[in-house]
């Protein structure tokens, strides 16, 4: 990677150009550097896919915002730069009181989350909802947003540090998954029953183990695989137990629902003012300074979300 000058991009129809305040970072950004995640764009590319700034030009069919309006946006890449191009239905006006870290961290994993809780898994108040790498990015979403919908939560990490920050979340109960014991201990705490649901962002053991514990006719939901290995379900427990296993890919349902993103996004902004979702950001790094961060974020340095700092000149 390289801090360079480029072309300062004009928007298109239907686009919105914001100059970044914030930029927050997300795991899939290190798999995409990689050349390891589903999108691959072309190289050289500037990555980086959620931001909060002010819109500082429209194109034709995006009069729907003005230029000053205080945004958060989820750009089709080109995140980590001083200015970025989002379509208009991926931009959204920043609620009352966030900053613009805190709005930067917001959009990909609170929609996410909620896409995979709500509408692929239908989680139900009072069900078990096991949340895996609970002090990531994607896994605090998932514990408030489980929290906020009534269910039980239980959540995994792999130090005590994260775990702690897990409970912080809202989770009931937090499991250490350093080690295989974790799948006898959920079974103690759920009294045999298992849980309902899994949010798995982990793959690989992770979830081979989560089939040993899911209750009867529970869902569990594919979010992404940060373990490096994409598992091969045991189908004689999928068929024995009655499970659903379920992907959740966010990002191909709102290509295929144009207007789901802005309707999540009224919800997720309704339960922020509520004080029910609380986007913890603990690192902050300069611009310039992404591959540091790129670095610490693939190396799970981090806590809740990684933003860049966007200074103005």
């Amino acid at each position: 990677m390289e801090w360079a000058e480029v072309p300062l991009p004009e928007p298109g129809p239907g686009q919105v150009r914001i100059r970044n305040r914030a930029a927050a970072l997300n795991f899939f950004d290190v798999l995409q550097i990689q050349g390891k995640y589903q999108v691959k764009p072309p190289f050289p590319f500037t990555p980086g896919a959620e931001v909060s700034g002010v819109v500082d030009a429209v194109g034709p069919g995006a009069e729907s915002f003005r230029v000053g309006d205080a945004v958060l946006a989820i750009p089709e890449g080109g995140g980590f730069a001083e200015y970025s191009i989002a379509p208009v239905g991926k931009v959204f006006p920043m609620p009352e009181g966030m900053d613009w870290a805190v709005a930067a961290a917001f959009p990909i994993v609170y929609h996410t989350s909620l896409f995979a809780l709500r509408d692929r898994a239908g989680l139900r108040a009072g069900e078990w909802l096991l949340v895996h790498a609970g002090a990531s990015g994607v896994g605090m979403s998932a514990i408030q947003l489980g929290v906020a919908m009534g269910a039980r939560v239980i959540a995994t990490a792999g130090s005590v540090e994260k775990l702690e920050f897990a409970r912080h979340q809202g989770a009931e109960f937090v499991l250490d998954y350093s080690n295989d014991a974790w799948v006898e201990e959920l079974k103690r705490i759920t009294g045999g029953h298992g849980v309902d649901v899994v949010y798995d962002p982990v793959g690989g053991d992770v979830f081979d183990l989560s089939t040993k514990c899911i209750a009867p006719g529970g869902r569990l939901l594919v979010i992404g695989f940060a373990s490096g290995r994409i598992p091969a379900p045991a189908a004689n427990r999928i068929l024995l137990k009655n499970i659903s296993v379920v992907g959740a890919f966010w990002g191909g349902h709102v290509k295929l629902n144009p207007g789901y993103a802005a309707a999540t996004q009224r919800d997720l902004s309704g339960l922020w003012e509520e004080g029910k979702l609380k986007a913890e950001v603990s690192n902050t790094w300069r611009l310039e300074e992404l591959p540091a961060a790129m670095g610490a974020l693939g190396a799970r340095r981090v806590l809740g979300k990684a933003v860049m700092v966007v200074e103005t000149r």
